[in-house]
């Protein structure tokens, strides 16, 4: 094992705390294996560990991001997914393979997935769009983190107006999901894309009204104007 993992784990022990353990559970469906730590302490704890590594080939530290993942620990999995958009500067088109490899095998929450897409899968696909098909085809995966990895990859793309006939297409592949996870995250998506084209997403959730989840169009409206909600919510 190297250094820094042992160095990381014993002071995720230090930190541990059952109460926020505990807390953090609540906000999941499904058992957390937790330490116990705030968002704010994983994020510090992770730049300081990263200093410790920069210097390191990328592939390196993507195997200790591999090491992170296995060891089933949440807080460890966030590391992990900050780690890797900290080599955002030297991303290529090669590193789409190891983040799939952690959505489809090591992904076990909403928070890992959004944590992992929205940031370095998001700045990879802006670096090179022709990665979108691959998003696509996600939505064919029986895996719900691979379906919701679908649409949250493209929020951050979303929130600077890209990707918009994309994202209706990956709507229409998600759109009559039964997973409510997964009509969030594309309904995620969709309110997002409308900062920049509210017009364009109002018509597209009016044209999909009669068959969209409540849920994904409640997340995809919730920003409009009271008018145009009242539209989209009206004989439903």
């Amino acid at each position: 094992m190297h250094t820094i993992i042992h160095d990381i784990r014993a002071e995720l022990q230090q930190l541990a705390d059952p109460a926020t353990a505990e807390s953090s559970q609540r906000f999941f469906k499904e058992p957390i294996k937790l330490y116990g730590l705030k968002a704010a302490s994983i994020r510090t704890l992770s730049k300081t560990s990263y200093k410790a590594i920069k210097g390191l080939p990328k592939s390196e530290i993507f195997g200790l991001c591999d090491q992170l993942w296995q060891s089933g620990y949440h807080e460890e999995a966030i590391i992990a997914c900050l780690w890797a958009y900290e080599l955002r500067k030297s991303y290529t088109i090669a590193d789409f393979a190891v983040f799939e490899k952690w959505i489809k095998n090591d992904v076990s929450n909403w928070a890992q997935c959004d944590t992992l897409c929205n940031h370095p899968v998001g700045d990879l696909v802006m670096l090179y769009p022709q990665l979108v098909s691959n998003l696509k085809a996600f939505t064919q995966s029986e895996n719900r983190w691979v379906k919701r990895a679908a649409a949250v990859s493209l929020i951050i793309p979303a929130r600077r107006g890209k990707f918009l006939s994309d994202i209706f297409e990956i709507a229409d592949l998600l759109l009559t999901d039964s997973d409510d996870l997964v009509q969030k995250g594309y309904g995620w998506m969709l309110k997002v894309a409308a900062d920049a084209h509210q017009q364009e997403v109002f018509n597209y959730v009016i044209s999909k009204k009669a068959i969209m989840p409540r849920t994904a169009l409640r997340y995809a409206i919730e920003k409009m104007p009271k008018e145009l909600k009242a539209q989209a919510m009206a004989t439903r």
